[in-house]
């Protein structure tokens, strides 16, 4: 993927985040920390929905989709399974005594159960026709797709402002569903010639049966992954306050960089490796990414650590610890980056049961220390049982990959991610003030020598574009 390519996908993330900067503090002004705590558990049980009821055949569609010539039967193939047995549950959850916004919310409403259900189904045909533009490296159509939907969401939130509307979480709610279908509108126009095609077109049955073999042991890291990933915000929700859910809601999002490097990575990387990989690239190349991504995480961690105190500028006065937080609410996007490039050998070599091992083990780690540390520290202890959690996760597909795949230096990297680690763990219960500022810029300096090839090369590769750039102004 040419670097014109990784830009147009990187508008999509960055500008999404972007206008997320100025989302969240309009929202935290105008909402109540318990309904950012509400609609984060909204996101939490449609990003269930969409690991449980995808059945892993997302992962396998991208696997295979240089090797199949028939993409829209290859579409078809991977998406009516989930699709059905998503309806059949929908189905069974309309029908059941229990009010489904009041278990999740602490509301009891038609309304607000109905737009659950509206927010899953959309969402789940827009995980599969995004996959058509990552796939067919359409970056500025899948980038536009993601970052339309975020403008409009802070339209109308601003709406609200303007028209005096109530502060109130239907509307809050509301704003979200809007989005999400402007969301699928946009895939539907954009993946047209895609998916029409796949409508008439027959399933190889065959191959089908191949890729759901391929995707079993994905069904439970998938589901095991969306514990870990949401885990602490089930266990604050049992054991503590909407209000504490807000504010670790509110620290996660704020660990915006960290996710725009998730998104964009996760979104190129995947492709690109298993092209490079039927091509029979010199490994080498692929370790090269890895010691780029780990200076990648060096930088962005630390650069958090040295201005998360800008925060507290923006935020109104309950939300002052979230700038302790946040840094080890990026532990998540970033192990999870770094393991993506580590464990790349797990793909590869189609052993996609150390997956599920390492989102298992992590799994029990993040209960036991969610379970340990939430009753004590709050929204602080959800953090820290994250991203010890996830630490374990990237370590175990790391190892992995070196034993199934290549063999390659780690001592380097597990040095300074582990120092990382401990340096946001001790942050998010100490206050130390100036003392974090300094520690972080002198991990970031050892970081730029120790990691002194990768770094000239990035600094390189700055100048030389700049310098391009420059000269087609002038010229």
């Amino acid at each position: 993927m040419n670097t014109r390519k990784v830009l147009a996908f990187s508008v999509g993330p960055i500008g999404a985040a972007f206008l997320g900067l100025i989302t969240l503090p309009v929202i935290a002004w105008l909402f109540s920390p318990e309904d950012i705590g509400r609609l984060t558990m909204l996101n939490v049980i449609v990003s269930f929905a969409l690991l449980l009821f995808s059945l892993g055949l997302d992962q396998a569609y991208v696997r295979e989709f240089h090797e199949v010539e028939d993409k829209p039967g290859l579409l078809k193939a991977v998406f009516i399974p989930g699709f059905l047995i998503l309806l059949i549950a929908l189905t069974a959850v309309g029908l059941s005594p229990w009010s489904i916004s009041g278990l999740l919310f602490g509301i009891d409403s038609l309304l607000l159960s109905g737009l659950m259900v509206l927010a899953i189904v959309l969402s789940f045909f827009s995980r599969f026709l995004s996959l058509i533009l990552r796939m067919q490296e359409r970056g500025l159509a899948s980038s536009m797709s993601q970052l339309l939907p975020k403008l409009l969401f802070l339209v109308i939130v601003l709406g609200y402002l303007w028209l005096g509307a109530s502060a109130i979480f239907e509307n809050l709610m509301l704003a979200n569903v809007l989005a999400l279908s402007m969301v699928f509108i946009l895939y539907t126009w954009n993946t047209r010639k895609d998916w029409i095609p796949a409508l008439t077109t027959s399933i190889d049955k065959a191959k089908q049966n191949q890729m759901i073999r391929y995707a079993i042991p994905l069904i439970g890291s998938g589901v095991a992954y969306w514990g870990l990933t949401t885990m602490d915000k089930i266990f604050l929700r049992s054991l503590s306050t909407f209000e504490e859910l807000g504010i670790y809601s509110v620290a996660v999002s704020f660990a915006g960089a960290a996710l725009v490097f998730q998104a964009i990575f996760s979104t190129i990387w995947a492709p690109v490796v298993y092209k490079w990989a039927a091509k029979g690239v010199e490994p080498q190349k692929i370790k090269n990414v890895m010691d780029f991504v780990t200076l990648a995480v060096i930088l962005i961690w630390s650069l958090a650590g040295m201005f998360s105190w800008v925060v507290t500028y923006i935020l109104p006065p309950e939300y002052v610890s979230v700038q302790y937080i946040l840094l080890a609410a990026m532990a998540f996007p970033l192990f999870y980056t770094l393991s993506e490039s580590t464990g790349v050998g797990i793909g590869i070599k189609r052993k996609t049961m150390f997956s599920l091992l390492a989102a298992l083990v992590a799994l029990v780690i993040n209960a036991i220390a969610n379970w340990l540390l939430i009753p004590i520290y709050g929204a602080a202890g959800a953090a820290m049982g994250s991203a010890l959690a996830f630490f374990v996760f990237f370590a175990i597909r790391t190892e992995a990959s070196s034993k199934l795949w290549e063999s390659f230096e780690r001592s380097r990297m597990y040095g300074f991610v582990l120092l990382l680690l401990v340096l946001s763990l001790v942050v998010n219960l100490i206050d130390v003030g100036l003392v974090q500022i300094a520690f972080y810029t002198i991990v970031l300096l050892i970081g730029l020598i120790a990691f002194k090839t990768q770094s000239k090369q990035a600094y390189g590769f700055v100048v030389v574009k700049l310098a391009n750039k420059l000269k087609t102004d002038q010229s």
